[in-house]
């Protein structure tokens, strides 16, 4: 009888020749457990979905409440369902006036795709400006817009009118012109290894769109709801997007995406064509349900506050000759190393050890650290121990 490692291997699509083949039985907080009972701390909240550990009691409470009640019934925006008006309203609540209108999708790269057809409609405009070293996801625009040829060389011809700006760069901002339908932006770098913008040049990438019309969509699907030490991580900078975009975190834990804008902006879908953007599972019920539970929680129970005390104590204890830089903010951070192969090594090293970190796409010689909000000091002090010790192991001497 096959085991069900042989049946991942045969059925399951793969898309390397190394997953890491990790078989998990179930997961509480911060913790993943194999069937055997071998815990494994998560430090990098399932790629910084996870913001408040696994299995939140509430947030299960709400998706079995709502699965209860009814799943799906009708495509986005047709019915009047409780789960998402009450999730819009949460969100819409805890944003600045101008963004008040939230369109549901199913993930973070539907969010950008929604984004990007919004701002092309609203503007009637061409060309869109992205970042070297961006990722916004794997679909056809979002691959369009990432700022790394090596992982979307093979997909050509993508989106036409697509151009890259570098990160801090003030003279790339006279780019943005007339013709410009939107500029994207991570607020905070992600698969980068987490770039995080200069204030005055943020305020600056506003004022610029502003002056010329152009909408700044501001991709926090890694980096909202409290994962830099902010409710959103545009508020570190003190600017407002005209498109915002959420996913992962924005959940707890179910599959579901946002991008918001105000009314104006967003009610260019419903002409020329009407159905300007169509999702059949987009807010699904229960996701959204499972959502706004997570939000109350994060809220209720003041997590951000604590995520800069978490940050400095692992700016405190990683601490390192092999250690480059430890970049970041908040609860995203990114710790560099000489090389892939001593990072790939450390990695390796702490998973076998119990902890699960990982790399990233476009900056791979630096290990992701991303725990869950929930995270203990004690927690993160022997996470920081175990990736101590792995670094001695493969320092070099």
């Amino acid at each position: 009888m096959l085991t069900l490692r042989q049946l991942f291997l045969n059925n399951n699509a793969q898309t390397t020749h190394f997953p890491l083949l990790l078989e998990f039985d179930r997961a509480e907080g911060v913790y993943i457990y194999e069937e055997s009972g071998k815990a494994y701390i998560d430090l990098i909240s399932g790629i910084g979905v996870s913001n408040l550990g696994h299995s939140h009691p509430k947030v299960v409470q709400a998706v079995k409440d709502q699965a209860e009640k009814y799943m799906h019934l009708m495509v986005y925006g047709e019915y009047v369902q409780t789960p998402q008006v009450r999730f819009a309203e949460k969100l819409v609540s805890l944003l600045p006036a101008a963004l008040n209108s939230v369109y549901f999708t199913n993930s973070g790269t539907e969010a950008v795709e929604g984004a990007i057809k919004l701002a092309k409609r609203y503007t009637g405009r061409p060309n869109i400006l992205a970042y070297e070293n961006s990722y916004h996801g794997s679909t056809h625009g979002a691959l369009s817009v990432m700022g790394n040829e090596e992982f979307k060389q093979a997909y050509r011809p993508l989106l036409p009118g697509t151009g890259f700006l570098r990160l801090n760069n003030f003279d790339d901002l006279e780019r943005i012109n007339h013709q410009t339908a939107c500029v994207i932006l991570e607020t905070v770098q992600g698969e980068a290894g987490v770039r995080v913008p200069q204030k005055a040049y943020m305020q600056a990438l506003r004022q610029r769109c502003s002056q010329t019309g152009t909408l700044l969509i501001l991709d926090e699907i890694q980096a909202a709801l409290g994962r830099t030490g902010k409710l959103f991580a545009f508020e570190h900078f003190d600017i407002v997007p005209d498109i915002l975009l959420m996913a992962k975190a924005l959940g707890g834990g179910m599959p579901i995406g946002a991008f918001v804008s105000s009314v104006e902006i967003m009610s260019a879908f419903k002409e020329n064509p009407i159905l300007g953007h169509i999702t059949t599972f987009g807010g699904h019920p229960v996701c959204c349900a499972a959502g706004l539970a997570a939000l109350e929680v994060l809220l209720d129970e003041d997590l951000i506050s604590g995520v800069a005390e978490k940050e400095a104590i692992i700016r405190e204890h990683l601490q390192h000759p092999a250690i480059k830089e430890v970049r970041g903010t908040g609860l995203m951070l990114a710790i560099e190393f000489e090389s892939f192969d001593t990072n790939k090594k450390i990695i390796d090293t702490c998973i076998q050890n119990g902890v699960i970190t990982d790399w990233f796409l476009h900056c791979s010689n630096s290990m992701r650290i991303a725990p869950p909000l929930i995270i203990t000091q004690k927690e993160l002090l022997h996470a920081c121990e175990i990736i101590k010790l792995a670094i001695a192991q493969h320092s070099v001497k």
